[in-house]
C-alpha cells in the first residue's frame, strides 16, 4: 500500500513562516534565528522568514522573540502549493 504524502503535512517538507516583530533587528540577527531572512520594514517592523523544519523549531524561534521582550505582531505560515508563493494563509490569533 503506497502512502501519499500531503505538503502541507509532510514532516520532510518545510513550510514557511513570517513572524512580525515590533522593532527593527539588522542582518546580524539571522544567525540567532536559525538562518531565518530578516527584512526590516518602513513601519518599525521586522520581518523573519523562511523555512521551519517542524512545529518544535517554530516554538523555539518564538521563545526567542518572548525571551528578547519583542513584542510579536503576527505568525502567518505561507502557502507556498499555490503559483503565487507569496501568498499568506492567516495565522489564529495569538
Amino acid at each position: 500500500m503506497s502512502i501519499k504524502r500531503n505538503s502541507k503535512t509532510d514532516p520532510v517538507q518545510p513550510i514557511v513562516y513570517q513572524i512580525r516583530i515590533e522593532c527593527h533587528l539588522d542582518h546580524q540577527w539571522a544567525d540567532w534565528f536559525d538562518e531565518l531572512s530578516v527584512t526590516t520594514e518602513a513601519d518599525g517592523v521586522t520581518l523573519l522568514s523562511g523555512p521551519v523544519p517542524d512545529q518544535p523549531a517554530l516554538y523555539g524561534l518564538l521563545k526567542k522573540v518572548r525571551d528578547l521582550g519583542m513584542p510579536l505582531i503576527s505568525v502567518n505560515r505561507v502557502n507556498t502549493d499555490r503559483a503565487d508563493a507569496s501568498a499568506v494563509e492567516p495565522s489564529n490569533p495569538i
